[in-house]
């Protein structure tokens, strides 16, 4: 079967804009490993902050949050900065940078009772909420004519009319392909003689840890050290924390670097007062940057190859309009996003 649309990626950039492909023609949706999700989609924070990022990110954030409201994707969670003596100037760039509250320590403790004396300042931000991450990914793959995991992409070649594509022995003609590979993007443009856009992976390290206290964690905002430096969020009555590093990395199935662990542990420890325990579990996740650290969302100098890459650590949040956004501009629809917005999420910006 020749299908409209190949998606390249089952995460959930690939499985967001299947779904807005879905009502202009056929698609269908190649994962490399054997599960959905696997990589940064399945090892997100899952936090939905409109404040976060860039401006063309924070466009699409809230571009975003009525389709996540919409759907019951969303769960109040709030976010609270916290800063220890030294860090005040970062602080305040961040408490006026992502709109927040300040709190009194004692606020601050009131919420979150084993905050550190040694913690100077807090701020709120009660408009943080939690992502159904599965439910949002899955979404999306029930939209798609045909979604196959395990397909990894071996071969793309130009035909009259749009593309072939290989993976191992499984075959595939489209008319046009959605790059939606994530830290592989690059490769995968390469192979379809695209020119690549210089993405960066970068890890991001990350362990589970018990309910510091024996405390009920369910009701704390996600927790982060000024110049995000490290956060702690609750998740199924234990703690994620992560030291919230940007180390470079190839395309991998990543691990946590357990030395960058101990160095996040030990900032997140001088906000807290119980012992930081051993972990339940750790685990790394790559996070894919553009040379700007906007998303790149576009087509490309080779007609029928679109990009739907440069997530970062922005992709679920931005997922529904980053994916109305590419169908918009493959089905030559004005998109609902504003021209300076859309340009600087142009892949031409980077070639």
């Amino acid at each position: 079967m020749e299908w409209d649309f190949l998606i390249i990626g089952g995460g959930i950039a690939g499985a967001s804009v299947g779904a807005a492909l879905a009502d202009h023609g056929s698609v269908a949706l190649w994962e490399a490993e054997d599960a959905f999700g696997y990589h940064a989609s399945g090892r997100s924070a899952a936090l939905f902050e409109e404040s976060y990022g860039l401006p063309p990110v924070v466009a699409l954030n809230r571009a975003s949050r009525a389709d996540h409201a919409a759907n019951g994707w969303m769960t109040p969670r709030g976010l609270m900065l916290l800063a220890v003596a030294g860090q005040e100037d970062t602080f305040d760039h961040d408490l006026t940078h992502m709109a927040m509250e300040p709190l009194s320590l004692d606020e601050a403790r009131a919420m979150v009772p084993i905050l550190s004396p040694d913690v100077t300042r807090a701020a709120l931000h009660v408009e943080a909420f939690d992502l159904d991450t599965d439910a949002m990914i899955q979404t999306g793959l029930r939209a798609v004519g045909q979604a196959r995991a395990g397909r990894r992409v071996t071969t793309i070649t130009r035909i009259a009319g749009g593309w072939r594509v290989q993976a191992g022995p499984d075959e595939a003609t489209a008319r046009q392909i959605v790059n939606a590979a994530g830290p592989w993007a690059d490769r995968i443009a390469a192979m379809a003689g695209v020119r690549p856009l210089g993405l960066t992976p970068l890890r991001r390290s990350m362990a589970r840890i018990r309910a510091p206290g024996g405390h009920d964690v369910a009701r704390w905002p996600m927790l982060m050290g000024a110049g995000e430096t490290w956060y702690a969020k609750p998740d199924a009555g234990a703690l994620i924390v992560s030291p919230a590093e940007e180390a470079p990395s190839d395309p991998v199935d990543a691990f946590a670097d357990d030395m960058t662990l101990a160095e996040g542990m030990a900032r997140y420890q001088a906000a807290v007062t119980p012992e930081v325990t051993r972990p339940i579990s750790t685990w790394a996740g790559l996070r894919t940057f553009t040379p700007d650290r906007c998303l790149a969302l576009g087509g490309s100098e080779v007609e029928g190859f679109w990009w739907c890459a440069g997530q970062g650590g922005y992709g679920f949040q931005t997922a529904p309009a980053a994916a109305r956004l590419l169908a918009d501009l493959i089905a030559g629809r004005a998109p609902e996003l504003d021209t300076a917005t859309v340009a600087a999420l142009d892949p031409g910006r980077l070639r």
